[in-house]
């Protein structure tokens, strides 16, 4: 008795997991992307935010204006679509040292100081 009540709420909780697991399909910002390694970990670049930004779905990041970004990607700009960088950005109190990964425009940041050059053309997935 005890293990049919057990298996009826582990397949009632599978069949409420149902629908997160299928996800929510978003478009693709472009095919392609510039890094600096094979797996993109390395960083470019630095820049500062010129403005803030918030970001429309969790593929994006927030920026405050005057804040630093570490770039570890730059999209390659495809038609019909603007250009998007990929990095990171930490708190005001640096306590989150793995810090906040996502794309934001390129045009609201200017590099303040390249590391290296972004060579390695990359497929997006």
């Amino acid at each position: 008795m005890t293990q049919r009540i057990y298996l009826g709420v582990l397949l009632l909780c599978l069949g409420l997991m149902c629908p997160l697991v299928t996800g929510i399909f978003m478009d693709k910002l472009a095919s392609k992307k510039l890094c600096a390694d094979d797996n993109c970990v390395y960083t470019i670049s630095l820049a500062r935010a010129e403005e803030d930004y918030n970001a429309p779905d969790c593929r994006f990041i927030n920026i405050k204006k005057g804040q630093l970004i570490y770039i570890y990607s730059k999209l390659v700009k495809e038609k019909d679509s603007g250009e998007f960088w990929a990095g990171s950005v930490y708190g005001e109190q640096y306590e989150d040292h793995m810090g906040t990964v996502g794309y934001f425009p390129s045009s609201l940041v200017s590099e303040q100081h390249v590391y290296q050059e972004a060579n390695k053309t990359i497929p997006t997935t």
